[in-house]
């Protein structure tokens, strides 16, 4: 089911997730990795411009969205990382533009 929610502007502290609501969110993912302060996937392909493709598809998504990713990419590999700075953590941000990352993709 797409997810209708929408990013919204955080702060310092503000809007940080209990670890009891962090884990219901990422039971929501497919394929992401959840770390202390943020969640990451890897996307793989064969060569260099599939991961450029990437890349910017992220980057464009994360601008439209008012979230911005860290991105890294190099031949065969795409990694795409949110954890909200502003907050000092994972907030439903994140958790909202990895979701529709992944139903871009679908």
């Amino acid at each position: 089911m797409k997810t209708q929610e929408t990013c919204e502007p955080c702060t310092l502290g503000d809007g940080l997730l209990s670890s009891e609501q962090i884990q219901a969110r990422f039971a929501l993912l497919d394929g992401w990795e959840l770390a202390k302060d943020h969640i990451k996937k890897r996307f793989d392909f064969k060569g260099f411009a599939k991961a450029v493709e990437m890349a910017n598809l992220a980057a464009w998504h994360s601008n439209k969205m008012g979230h911005h990713a860290d991105i890294a990419f190099g031949w065969g590999y795409c990694e795409v990382t949110y954890t909200s700075h502003e907050a000092g953590g994972l907030t439903a941000n994140d958790f909202i533009c990895a979701r529709r990352l992944d139903e871009l993709l679908s």
